[in-house]
């Protein structure tokens, strides 16, 4: 096989994990995953999904399965159980699912869930219960002294930070039904009802999820006040050169300025910008959190207040039947309140054990490297554990020949090289209209949630002489922005984002938003009007244009472009742009 890089890797075949369909899953990871990640994550991922779903009577609308580390989606009938086997007739299904005694027990238990809005006592315990315990479990691995640890210490703190990042995955997939059906069935309805679309129906959830805005802002907020009023602090941020330095200057100065610095570091400083061991800690990139200081003290951010929120609420319900208006307040209620745990778990969760268990790799690969075991410390994220634990005992195994052979896969390979499909693409949608009532609502809330996650426009096919001029894609937000372009295609990049660019990059977590105070805007490859960039535009009040598929090839980095989150067009105004940061 050979990449779109150029490397050749022989013997490396996609085979599908098992008959059907298996579609190529593109919104998350822009590259293989690492060695270290995709054992963990993956059956965290589906003991999660699993356990939420099965306290709400449901069956994940999807199976899933890794491919050379690349993982790949089978799209099945929602809440039909992987052991009676694939799609039946429509007539075996309606029979089966009100026959048999275990979907009986998963209609009655769906119906008492909706009932009795299940998902409030799952957002009550994530207040109360999770949430605060996986801080405390944060700072725990925190507190310990990695550099210190001899060699068995160390090995034992790596077994530690995996256990955290699995748990901390299947905690974020647990509550995937909590937040998913009052929003799915919000939209779904309303859609329904008034023909609107997805984003005018999603617009009116603004305000409901404040994290995506920053999950450091109000710690931002609080340091940026104190250098507001000290000369000696101000003098300090806008000092140039080495950005480490100035946050360090920043935290050894006495009172409230070294205070609010420390307390806003403690919050980003090990939370990962994506979902895997490879991707960068935010501590990593200190020219872009002094950048943010910097914005937020000036007040220079594009951040847009909710004006005129109300109003749109008010159309959007004067286009509902009139007997169905108190159904959508009901509807719209529960979806405002659970919608912020839709970010906050990751951000609360796995962004901390991502980046805690990165910093464990790091440590060992540091080791390693001295040992003559690695070549750079990065490829730490290329082992499994015991194969991380056993060479630093001293074993052999695996070799640095292997372990480059690793390394070299998931660097050079990109999703664009992966089959889109596997075996064919996916026949019609799978049946959801002769499940029972209660199955069938809430088939029909993740359905629409997954199409909304996932679906992006269609791009007609460009001529190899047309220049591309202008991408277009799924609009968020109105309104107009010029700005310099700033294509991110890894982690490492964003320490490059300077105040007021415009962010370009493939796909984005729900992590990333540290860096909102710096942007203009937010454009994507991947994603819908769900997606995480999508929620993270909403909420911010940025333009944002998602689903394009083309932005990082066909807009060059520095470009002056505009984004019209009107039209949902970008459009390339000049190669290079004037602006100046």
């Amino acid at each position: 096989m050979k990449t779109s890089s150029g490397a050749m890797f022989a013997g490396v075949e996609f085979r599908a994990p098992g008959p059907g369909s298996w579609e190529l899953e593109t919104s998350h990871l822009a590259r293989p995953m690492s060695t270290f990640v995709e054992p963990v994550t993956f059956r965290a991922l589906q003991r999660g999904m699993d356990e939420g779903a099965e306290r709400y009577g449901l069956k994940m609308p999807m199976r899933m399965a890794v491919v050379n580390r690349f993982t790949y989606v089978q799209r099945v009938t929602p809440s039909w159980p992987a052991w009676l086997g694939g799609t039946p007739p429509r007539s075996l299904m309606w029979l089966v699912t009100r026959l048999h005694p275990a979907l009986r027990e998963d209609a009655a238990r769906c119906a008492q869930a909706f009932d009795s809005r299940l998902w409030r006592a799952d957002l009550e315990r994530w207040d109360q219960i999770d949430r605060p315990r996986c801080m405390a479990l944060h700072r725990a691995l925190i507190a310990e002294d990695i550099e210190a640890l001899d060699t068995e210490g160390l090995c034992a703190h790596l077994a530690r930070a995996e256990a955290h990042l699995a748990e901390m995955v299947v905690i974020h997939h647990r509550y995937n039904m909590a937040c998913i059906l009052p929003v799915g069935e919000y939209v779904a309805s309303v859609q329904e009802w008034t023909g609107a679309s997805s984003g005018e129906v999603m617009e009116i959830l603004r305000g409901s999820t404040p994290i995506a805005k920053g999950v450091a802002a109000a710690e931002l907020g609080v340091l940026a006040a104190a250098l507001r009023e000290s000369g000696e602090g101000r003098a300090a941020l806008v000092k140039r050169g080495d950005a480490r330095a100035v946050l360090d200057a920043l935290q050894a100065m006495a009172g409230p300025i070294g205070d609010a610095t420390r307390a806003y570091l403690d919050v980003v400083r090990f939370r990962s910008l994506g979902y895997d061991v490879t991707d960068r800690m935010f501590g990593e990139l200190p020219e872009m959190l002094v950048g943010a200081i910097r914005a937020v003290v000036d007040g220079d951010t594009r951040e847009t207040r909710l004006e005129g929120l109300a109003e749109k609420r008010e159309a959007l319900r004067a286009r509902v039947p009139f007997g169905l208006r108190g159904q959508f307040d009901a509807l719209l209620e529960e979806a405002r309140l659970v919608n912020r745990l839709r970010d906050e778990r990751g951000l609360f969760a796995d962004s901390m054990g991502t980046g805690l268990a990165r910093r464990a790799l790091l440590e060992a690969g540091r080791r390693l490297v001295a040992a003559g075991k690695l070549e750079n410390a990065e490829q730490a994220a290329e082992l499994k554990l015991p194969e991380v634990q056993g060479l630093l005992r001293g074993r052999s195994a695996p070799s640095i020949e292997e372990i480059q052979r690793r390394w070299t896969w998931r660097t050079t390979t990109r999703i664009e090289d992966a089959p889109r499909w596997l075996n064919a693409p996916p026949g019609p949608t799978p049946p959801i209209d002769v499940l029972p009532a209660p199955l069938r609502r809430g088939a029909r809330a993740m359905s629409v949630i997954q199409t909304e996650m996932l679906t992006e426009p269609e791009v007609a096919e460009r001529a190899e002489t047309e220049p591309a001029r202008v991408v277009s894609g799924l609009a968020i937000n109105t309104g107009v922005y010029e700005g310099t372009a700033r294509v991110v295609l890894d982690a490492a990049d964003f320490d490059r984002i300077q105040r007021g660019d415009v962010l370009v990059t493939r796909s984005t977590s729900a992590y990333f938003n540290v860096v909102l105070p710096l942007l203009g805007a937010l454009v994507t490859d991947r994603g819908g009007q769900l997606s995480h960039a999508a929620i993270v535009a909403r909420e911010y009040g940025i333009p944002g244009i998602v689903g394009t598929k083309e932005a990082t090839a066909v807009i060059p980095d520095g470009a002056l472009v505009r984004v019209d989150g009107t039209t949902g067009e970008v459009s390339l105004l000049s190669e290079r742009s004037q602006v100046q940061p």
